[in-house]
């Protein structure tokens, strides 16, 4: 499979005009300055090195007003230490898109290869046992992953600081509490390639520091495929980017040009 990645233009303007336009069931840009779309071969378009594949993915519901189609044939890749965005407006299917590669999901059709230790949604609150206190959770958690469960709660005790309350059954945490619990139980585990939707604005200022240096610090060398909504952290952190509209989506190599379109949609 080959991706379509943009060579560079001499020139920025032209991108200034650009549109984004839903054309026979695929993204085309207009511009006053054509771009050059043609495909250039990479490394893990040739099957080489470790990655996360989506290749010609669909998800469909059934509803009471008929069937609907919330992603159509999505393709792309996330490499070995490659952070990726996805962007697109509220209901474009990002947040189902990552729990089908989670395995959240099924999808309706099409693959998803993983072969790097992929987490689960980062601060996914639906896998926490509400029974169970969260000290508990985590040594759960560590016996799941074959953790030293003295470092997993050590870990878990630091990062989320909840205090005596990781003693109490997480169904009496505040929503709050149940991210911050459920961010550090991600962490605790050494993931290849973390799952992100838009939960870097859990707790205050002082603990979104910390998430964000827990993150894009500490484990900058790790793959993330990253929802957010955030134009600075995209626009620092990721080096492409996979936007989605009416259930399609296109892969952008440039940055800057895939955040310019994002902001017209």
């Amino acid at each position: 499979m080959k991706k379509l990645i943009r060579r560079p233009l001499n020139a920025l303007a032209p991108l200034r005009r650009s549109a984004l336009a839903l054309t026979s069931g695929s993204f085309a840009i207009t511009a006053r300055k054509a771009v050059d779309w043609s495909p250039v071969p990479t490394e893990i378009d040739k099957g080489i090195g470790r990655a996360i594949r989506v290749k010609n993915l669909v998800k469909e519901y059934h509803t009471p007003i008929g069937r609907r189609r919330i992603l159509d044939d999505i393709s792309f890749e996330v490499g070995e230490g490659e952070k990726v965005a996805v962007l697109g407006r509220n209901g474009a299917g990002k947040s189902t898109l990552i729990k089908l590669i989670s395995g959240v999901e099924t999808p309706t059709s099409g693959s998803i290869e993983k072969s790097m230790f992929m987490s689960w949604p980062l601060g996914f609150a639906g896998g926490l046992e509400g029974e169970m206190t969260g000290r508990d959770n985590a040594r759960f958690i560590a016996r799941l992953y074959s953790k030293d469960i003295g470092d997993v709660l050590a870990f878990v005790d630091d990062f989320a600081e909840l205090g005596r309350q990781i003693d109490i059954a997480v169904r009496n945490y505040s929503s709050g509490m149940r991210m911050r619990l459920a961010f550090a139980l991600t962490l605790a585990v050494d993931f290849e390639c973390f799952l992100i939707d838009e939960v870097l604005s859990v707790g205050d200022q002082r603990f979104h520091r910390k998430c964000h240096d827990a993150l894009f610090v500490k484990r900058k060398h790790c793959s993330m495929l990253l929802i957010s909504h955030d134009t600075a952290i995209v626009r620092e952190f990721c080096q492409k980017a996979v936007i989605l509209k009416a259930g399609r989506g296109r892969v952008f190599a440039d940055i800057d040009l895939a955040l310019k379109i994002y902001e017209t949609l």
